[in-house]
């Protein structure tokens, strides 16, 4: 019998300066990149240490999973592609190949579907051509663990503020933000962000709350919104001084959690006399790894592979 294999999936992101030009070239289907977007986007990763943490934050992820599924019986062979860089997902598939992996579960680590993310991985998948068995995992944007660990974040990070004013804080759900054409394809992505939103606010007893949409790309389109510093300036215009960030479109530390929130947003919310703060990202918080263990064994018992 082959070993079962889990292919735990996320965008990429340039570990050095000098990677950002091809990273881009990748990311943008190898059309050439205007220099200013280039220069742009090299300056943002220079502002956080020259690098992206997203292998090392979701390598972490696989560890874990790999650690809590043998915890229930159930042995196997984890590999990291990345949609965007190296490793890139065909490598990590012919990596489980040599090992001699037949099957395997994908899962990508954003947890609400889009055609224009989740189902990019899975052509990503298909498209490598690798003889290894893929069932994926296509969302899990109300998986018990992922909402209460993003609602435990919440309680932890509203106890920066003054006592006295936790009760009031704002809490802006932030996700990255897509072309709206996504509506008119009858797409998920915004009822689903909206959904896991509501169930976090559910657990947390209803506290003053928002949706953004955060990191637009710079184009024509119009994109989702409302954009999250558009919330920030308003929530300063209507008397708010304090505001909390809580992303649940990402679950790690990249460039659009640590420049677009920790340093852009932060910003923002000083221009307009607001007192920002941010969650820690989940990484390989135990409750969503707990979570994600049991979907995948679960998954695997679904194709018949355990």
């Amino acid at each position: 019998m082959s070993r079962l294999g889990l292919l735990v999936m996320a965008y990429g992101g340039p570990a050095r300066l000098d990677e950002v030009e091809p990273y881009l070239l990748d990311v943008r289907g190898f059309r050439d990149t205007p220099r200013p977007l280039i220069d742009e986007v090299r300056g943002r990763y220079a502002r956080i240490g020259g690098r992206s943490p997203i292998l090392e934050q979701t390598r972490a992820q696989a560890h874990a999973l790999q650690r809590a599924l043998a915890a229930r019986g159930l042995e196997v062979d984890a590999e990291v592609g990345m949609r965007h860089w190296h490793p890139h997902i065909r490598d990590a598939l012919a990596r489980l190949e040599e090992r001699g992996v037949g099957q395997a579960i994908g899962l990508v680590m954003a947890p609400q579907y889009s055609r224009m993310s989740i189902g990019k991985y899975l052509e990503a998948v298909a498209d490598a051509g690798a003889p290894v068995e893929v069932a994926a995992i296509p969302q899990w944007h109300l998986l018990p663990g992922y909402i209460h660990a993003l609602a435990d974040r919440v309680r932890t990070a509203l106890h920066r503020f003054p006592s006295e004013a936790r009760a009031s804080v704002p809490v802006i759900f932030t996700a990255h933000s897509l072309p709206q054409r996504i509506r008119s394809w009858g797409d998920p992505y915004p009822e689903q962000v909206t959904a896991t939103m509501r169930a976090v606010v559910a657990e947390l007893g209803e506290p003053p709350h928002r949706l953004a949409y955060q990191s637009a790309a710079m184009t024509p389109d119009p994109w989702l919104g409302p954009d999250v510093g558009d919330v920030v300036t308003e929530l300063a215009a209507n008397g708010a001084r304090h505001a909390l960030a809580a992303p649940v479109g990402f679950v790690c530390e990249h460039v659009e959690i640590l420049y677009d929130i920790d340093i852009q947003l932060r910003e923002r919310a000083r221009e307009v006399g607001c007192r920002l703060e941010r969650i820690e990202m989940l990484n390989d918080h135990p409750a969503m790894i707990a979570g994600l263990a049991d979907l995948v064994a679960e998954r695997a018992a679904q194709a018949g592979w355990r």
